[in-house]
């Protein structure tokens, strides 16, 4: 009796073991607010969470000194198609006015985000859309309010890679002042015409890599984004940073696939470089 007791004990114990594991949060998930907001969840992350404007547009091209409402801006329609059960697995679908559909499907991995996108062109006509926005809101994570006050309180915290080396904003020299919109300002990588950005200011500098990001307030954490093609580097005037991905303006019946990583991980400059190398080696010269 006492043996069919012990061993009942233990089957239970192991029961409870397993659903506990199973039932354990992973550190990042997702969700989705309309009209467009990707929200990452994560308790080590600053104000818990990281909101996403995805997509904040589709644009033509043509932009850099356009009229942003009358010009740039191609509509579309989001759609959320499923999110998985532990949250980590996010698919949307955008409706693009001029016929392109784009797939999403968003992954939360323990200290990244990992996001893989289908272009399709099932018009007969080419997409006006050559590239678009997800404008990710940093104000929290950076140790700032997110309304309010002034707009670049945060740029000591954010950077990006110039020469080679990482470059707090605050250090960038020169720092483009003029555009049809600021403030703001506006990298555009080799190979990308400079008339086809976003019309804030356009730096003179050019990225060495495709690296946008930041520290956290208390300096323990750094934020970085990366899309494959990219259009730009933006920091933006709702303490955002953007790496915007490129389209190109599809043909008809054509595809592209493009990808991104937003990484979350510890103040580790030289392994995030690592990572970021090794998630995208055609960025490497």
């Amino acid at each position: 009796m006492n043996v069919l007791f012990g061993r009942s004990a233990l089957l239970l114990l192991c029961l409870l073991a397993v659903s506990s594991v199973s039932a354990a949060k992973p550190p990042l998930t997702l969700s989705y607010k309309a009209p467009h907001w990707l929200i990452i969840h994560g308790e080590q992350i600053p104000g818990r969470e990281i909101r996403i404007n995805y997509l904040e547009a589709y644009c033509r091209a043509d932009s850099t000194d356009a009229d942003w409402v009358k010009h740039t801006v191609v509509k579309h329609q989001p759609q959320f198609i499923s999110l998985s059960d532990d949250e980590t697995v996010l698919k949307l679908r955008d409706k693009v006015s001029d016929g392109l559909i784009v797939e999403h499907t968003i992954k939360a991995r323990s200290d990244e985000v990992q996001f893989l996108i289908r272009a399709h062109n099932p018009t007969s006509q080419r997409s006006e859309a050559h590239w678009a926005q997800p404008c990710i809101r940093l104000g929290d994570f950076t140790g700032f309010a997110n309304k309010g006050g002034d707009l670049d309180d945060y740029l000591p915290k954010c950077f990006v890679f110039l020469g080679g080396s990482l470059m707090r904003m605050t250090e960038i020299k020169p720092w483009a002042m003029k555009a049809r919109y600021t403030p703001g300002q506006v990298w555009c990588p080799q190979g990308v015409p400079r008339r086809d950005v976003n019309p804030r200011p356009l730096s003179s500098l050019v990225p060495s890599n495709g690296l946008i990001g930041c520290y956290s307030g208390d300096d323990t954490m750094i934020f970085a984004v990366a899309f494959e093609p990219y259009q730009e580097l933006f920091q933006g005037v709702a303490r955002c940073l953007h790496s915007d991905f490129r389209l190109g303006g599809l043909r008809a019946g054509e595809s592209k696939q493009i990808r991104g990583r937003v990484y979350l991980m510890e103040n580790d400059v030289p392994r995030l470089l690592k990572r970021y190398e090794s998630d995208f080696p055609e960025h490497q010269k």
